[in-house]
C-alpha cells in the first residue's frame, strides 16, 4: 500500500517509520518546510504542497497531520484528486460540513479523529457508558481537565471535546460543557473541563465522578505519540480497504471517524 504523509513534523515522521515497519510503502511527503527532493528513512520524493505534489497520484491514502489553518486546504486538495485521506490535524471543525460536501461531490473519502489512538478511543467509550452509569445520581457532579504540551495550538484539545460531547450525550442533567477558567461556581447543568498546558506532555485527560463520599475518576495518560501514528495507519488501511501488508482494494467513499473503524472490530 502507498501512504502520502501531509506534514513531516514529528508526528509525520513517527507515521513514515510505522508504514515502513508495516510492510507499506511512503509515495510521497508534503512540507513547506522541508528541501524538495528525496526525503527522510524512506527516500520518498517531498513537495512543498498537496496541490503540486505529483507523487500523490500513486497513493492509495494520504495521512494529514499539519495545523488547523493549513489542514482544509490539503484536505481540499486531497479530495479533489480522490486520495483516501485521514485527517488528524485538530481546530477545523466549523468547516466539517463544507469539507463533507466537497467528498460527496467528487466522490472521495474522509476519516477525521481527533485522536487516532486506540486507547484514547476505547477511552471515549468507557467514558459515555461511566456517565450513563452516573446520570441517575446526582449526588455524583461530573467534570475533567485534560493537559498537554505547551507547543500545542488548540485548547481545549480535539480529543477533550470528543470525549465530553460523548458525557454529554449520555447524561440529562449535564447539558452544557465549559471550557474557560470560572470566576464563579458552576451551574448544576454544567461540565467544567479546563485546559492546562505546560513541558512536552503527550496528552493527559481525566474525567471525575464526584460526590460527598467518595470519587470516581477515570484518565486516559499517553506516554508517547506512537499510539497516535499506529492508529492513523490502522484508519488509512480501513479507508482504502487494505489488509496489514498487503495491497489496497476499492477505497471506501464518504466521511468517517474512528467510530467507524471500531465498528468493524468490537463485537456488537
Amino acid at each position: 500500500m502507498n501512504i502520502a504523509i501531509i506534514g513531516y513534523g514529528k508526528m509525520g515522521k513517527l507515521i513514515e517509520r510505522e508504514v515502513l515497519e508495516r510492510g507499506h510503502r511512503v509515495a510521497a511527503i508534503v512540507d513547506p518546510f522541508v528541501p524538495a527532493g528525496a526525503g527522510g528513512l524512506s527516500g520518498a520524493p517531498v513537495y512543498r504542497t498537496a496541490g503540486e505534489a505529483a507523487g500523490l497520484d500513486a497513493a492509495d491514502a494520504a495521512i494529514e497531520f499539519t495545523r488547523p489553518d493549513t489542514a482544509p486546504g490539503n484536505m481540499f486538495a486531497l479530495i479533489e484528486r480522490r486520495i483516501p485521506a485521514v485527517v488528524g490535524t485538530t481546530g477545523w471543525l466549523a468547516r466539517l460540513e463544507e469539507i463533507r460536501a466537497a467528498v460527496e461531490t467528487a466522490g472521495s473519502s474522509l476519516l477525521w479523529a481527533s485522536n487516532f489512538s486506540l486507547g484514547v478511543n476505547l477511552f471515549y467509550r468507557i467514558a459515555a457508558y461511566a456517565a450513563r452509569l452516573a446520570d441517575p445520581f446526582p449526588e455524583y457532579d461530573v467534570g475533567g481537565w485534560e493537559a498537554h504540551h505547551n507547543k500545542k495550538a488548540d485548547s481545549p484539545s480535539g480529543t477533550a471535546r470528543t470525549l465530553v460531547e460523548g458525557v454529554l450525550a449520555g447524561m440529562s442533567r449535564k447539558t452544557a460543557a465549559v471550557w474557560d477558567t470560572l470566576d464563579r461556581p458552576p451551574k448544576a447543568e454544567e461540565l467544567h473541563y479546563p485546559s492546562l498546558r505546560t513541558g512536552s506532555l503527550p496528552g493527559v485527560h481525566t474525567l471525575i465522578f464526584d460526590s460527598p463520599a467518595d470519587t470516581i475518576e477515570i484518565t486516559h495518560t499517553a506516554r508517547n505519540r506512537e499510539g497516535f501514528a499506529a492508529g492513523a495507519l490502522r484508519a488509512a488501511e480501513w479507508l482504502a480497504r487494505c489488509s496489514g501488508s498487503g495491497s489496497a482494494g476499492e477505497p471506501r467513499q464518504g466521511v468517517f471517524t474512528m467510530d467507524d473503524v471500531l465498528a468493524d472490530i468490537l463485537p456488537g
